[in-house]
């Protein structure tokens, strides 16, 4: 599997696992099923979508690539069909939205590589792929969104992408790079709300 192609992936899981967590915010408001749709949709794509139209890559990618309305679809369908069960997950929600965070990172810096722009711009577009489809799954279910928290949220996606960075500098296989990296960041985020390391609030 070529580097391109398993980027690719990369960015089906993680709309999938982000189209799931919208379903499951969404329920846990009880909406509807159109406003729950709604909200996985955004969920799933926000980020991306954001992240395409700073780096002007358009169409925006799930615009033409019906591959990601699928999947965005097949998410909505497991939450609908298991949202009883994944209700009594308490961390289900949690761990999808790791999950998520650590691929859209990860696509969001070889994306924006891609297109020629420096490191440092890359790593900002991988932390706005990640977060921001979050910021509008709270915003529209009013909640205050994680970023805007004092959770170790966006940190975890800015250090992975240095890491992610630093492992290709040292010319670390694609896969064992990938892999590390998102461990790196589902690992930081359980392991910062287990020991509730946060950073300092304004005051």
């Amino acid at each position: 599997m070529s580097t391109q192609e398993l980027v690719y992936f990369i960015d089906l899981g993680g709309t999938l696992v982000f189209a799931i967590s919208g379903w499951l915010a969404a329920s846990k408001k009880q909406m509807d099923p159109f406003g729950a749709s709604v909200i996985a949709f955004i969920t799933a794509v926000g980020g991306g979508t954001l992240r395409d139209l700073l780096i002007g890559s358009q169409p925006v990618g799930w615009m033409v690539d019906q591959n990601y309305l699928l999947m965005i679809a097949l998410g909505i369908g497991l939450g609908y069909l298991f949202k009883h069960y994944l209700e009594k997950l308490r961390k289900t929600m949690f761990l999808f939205d790791s999950i998520g965070i650590g691929l859209f990172t990860i696509l969001g810096i070889e994306k924006t590589l891609s297109f020629g722009l420096t490191p440092v711009i890359a790593v900002m577009m991988g932390t706005v792929s990640a977060v921001f489809g979050g910021v509008l799954r709270d915003t529209l279910a009013n909640e205050v969104p994680l970023i805007f928290r004092e959770e170790i949220y966006a940190t975890a996606c800015l250090t992975g992408g240095i890491l992610f960075l630093i492992l290709g500098y040292f010319n670390v296989n694609v896969d064992v790079k990938i892999i590390l990296t998102v461990c790196y960041i589902i690992g930081l985020r359980i392991i910062s709300v287990r020991n509730k390391w946060s950073l300092p609030a304004i005051k």
